[in-house]
């Protein structure tokens, strides 16, 4: 069978992690696990970055001197997007500008382009509910997806039923949080509410697998399940 390319573009809850952050993974390091073994995951992701920066450091353009005809680009960005810094945007203005232009150039190159509102971080409420922190950059890309009739993976709705499923406690286990002593790679312990552990990134790709089914059915039809 020929082979399906997958290309990616995100952040640090996205990208793949070295081994000195384990287990630490981003949902596109284990996204593979999902699909048969024709389809090639790309992922560009990288830590600390805004849908901004991510072009401005010429990312974009590594993606965009390879992917061809057919392939998928897959777009996650918002975490950063919020940083007041050079990496920072505006949700209705910059930020669907510059999603418009990953959009846009994956078109250029007859490719595929596939929104993914970011996931919530661990940020409950007294009643065990989830807080967002993410302001409005997902309804953002919510909204933009409609407007340029892409198809879209809103794991911000899907994190959240996630979190709260499992409630404040249990849904620590997705996350980063150790106590001292208790792993290698964090001998001070750490409280990291917005990256994950491996688990949660299996559960976060197996969303973005699932949601597939019903806004990308093509492909989809390349999953194992």
């Amino acid at each position: 069978m020929e082979n399906v390319h997958i290309y990616i573009a995100g952040d640090s809850t996205v990208s793949d992690c070295p081994p000195n952050e384990e287990p630490r993974a981003g949902w596109g390091q284990v996204l593979h696990y999902f699909f048969q073994e024709h389809v090639i995951i790309h992922n560009y992701a990288i830590g600390g970055r805004s849908s901004k920066s991510f072009i401005n450091e010429k990312r974009l353009d590594l993606i965009l001197n390879e992917i061809q005809p057919n392939d998928y680009l897959f777009i996650q960005f918002g975490h950063n997007d919020q940083k007041e810094d050079h990496r920072k945007t505006e949700p209705y203005s910059s930020y669907q500008a510059y999603l418009s232009r990953y959009i846009d150039s994956a078109r250029e190159k007859n490719a595929i382009p596939v929104l993914i509102t970011s996931m919530h971080r661990r940020t409950f409420d007294e009643n065990g509910k989830i807080i967002n922190s993410l302001g409005e950059y997902p309804e953002a890309m919510i909204a933009l997806a409609k407007e340029k009739q892409v198809s879209l993976i809103d794991l911000w709705k899907q994190s959240k039923e996630l979190y709260e499923t499992l409630g404040p406690d249990d849904s620590k286990t997705l996350f980063i949080w150790f106590e001292p002593g208790e792993h290698h790679n964090y001998p001070n312990g750490i409280s990291d509410d917005t990256h994950f552990r491996e688990e949660g990134a299996i559960k976060l790709a197996e969303m973005i697998a699932r949601e597939m089914k019903v806004t990308i059915p093509h492909l989809a039809n390349h999953l194992k399940f």
